[in-house]
């Protein structure tokens, strides 16, 4: 799915420029990375937080029209209100299509109520990690990692090893020779 999101340069910085932003609907932003310079930016509140609902926005790459100027970016970072629903601010990262980035990519289980260990031994499948961070050219970054569990029974583990990795994506902690567990089954061992 493809995002496209309108900003504006801001000229005034700081906590109260910042408030005034928010209270006028506008979340206050960055625009860092490949080939540009640090920019303070605003984008709409409203456009924003919608976006940010969708599990997709967060490893998409996004079209961000900066006064004209189309970046392709990554959700780098974003900081929430504590209670009120409303992001305080956003980091966006420019990115180059043909340098790998790191991302980290939600992680989803496959028939886990098939399998074994839920269906005959009374347990349960559980994530140990719910996100992979990952290696990948922009155009080729996962929207999610699916780990299959069907075959899993209780007492046992799955490790990063165990994901099947979409051509052109790597795992950064298996290219440091760290395969983390990352799915395990409770129940009973007959």
């Amino acid at each position: 799915m493809s995002y496209e999101i309108k900003a504006e340069i801001r000229e005034a910085q700081g906590t109260g420029a910042s408030r005034r932003l928010r209270r006028e609907g506008k979340v206050p932003a960055v625009l860092y990375g490949e080939g540009t310079e640090p920019v303070a930016i605003t984008v709409d509140h409203r456009t924003l937080w919608y976006a940010l609902e969708k599990e997709s926005f967060h490893t998409a790459i996004i079209k961000l029209d900066v006064n004209g100027k189309t970046y392709d970016v990554i959700v780098r970072d974003f900081q929430m209100h504590p209670f009120k629903p409303q992001v305080q601010h956003i980091d966006f990262q420019a990115v180059d299509a043909n340098k790998a980035i790191n991302i980290r990519v939600p992680l989803h289980l496959l028939n886990a109520a098939i399998s074994p260990a839920e269906k005959l031994q009374s347990g349960r499948v559980s994530l140990l990690a719910t996100s992979v961070e990952v290696n990948a050219l922009p155009k080729d970054i996962p929207a999610v990692m699916e780990l299959d569990v069907a075959t899993i029974r209780a007492g046992e583990i799955r490790h990063l090893s165990d994901l099947v990795f979409p051509e052109g994506v790597t795992s950064v902690a298996l290219n440091r020779n760290e395969n983390l567990a990352i799915a395990s089954a409770t129940g009973k061992n007959k």
